[in-house]
């Protein structure tokens, strides 16, 4: 969702973090983190997750590099840089979406997710390797988990987060929503009353 309204709206202007305070937030425990947004910055501080280190770290950071919550400097407004923007959501019967996720879930295993998985063990503890289909293969290699109980989390956390995306898209008024079924786009569009 995030990426989405980046292309179409921008980016929130922050500003650049002073990497000597993140090490130093890097040596608190998520107790204190989470005690110390609530009390530099309460706004953020019901938005975060407060078991998110990572994030709690950066809107630490930009509190005590600027001296101003980090709540201030996010959704301010921007200049929309494309006139008659539509977005459109395609509205899957739960059942539906859970069983397409499973299949896809199934066929990046048949596709080399496992060996792909294995050749990024030297690099797991990188951030972007924090992610769903990584971490779970990691905790089987580790002998953490046995490979069904991995490609079942793996499915678990990606109907997670697909239910966590719906749930900000389902927020968006602008947003239209359209069941699949073998509509050609012109008659979605038609549909949805968009004019061509």
């Amino acid at each position: 969702p995030l990426y989405g309204d980046a292309l179409l709206y921008g980016l929130d202007d922050f500003p650049k973090i002073d990497v000597s305070i993140l090490e130093q937030l890097s040596k608190r425990s998520l107790e204190e983190l989470s005690h110390q947004i609530k009390e530099l910055d309460p706004i953020s501080a019901e938005h975060i997750d407060h078991q998110n280190r990572r994030r709690l770290e950066r809107a630490l950071s930009i509190c005590l590099q600027t001296g101003k919550p980090y709540s201030s400097f996010k959704n301010r407004k921007r200049p929309v840089p494309f006139e008659n923007i539509f977005e459109i959501g395609v509205d899957w019967e739960r059942n539906l979406l859970y069983d397409r996720i499973n299949n896809r879930v199934d066929l990046m295993f048949q596709l080399g997710l496992l060996t792909e998985a294995q050749s990024l063990i030297p690099f797991k503890d990188l951030k972007p390797l924090q992610t769903v289909g990584y971490r779970e293969l990691f905790e089987y290699f580790e002998g953490k988990c046995s490979l069904y109980e991995a490609t079942e989390k793996i499915k678990q956390h990606s109907r997670n987060f697909a239910k966590r995306q719906l749930t900000w898209y389902k927020k968006k008024p602008e947003f239209r929503w359209f069941k699949p079924g073998g509509l050609s786009p012109m008659n979605v569009l038609d549909n949805l009353g968009v004019n061509y």
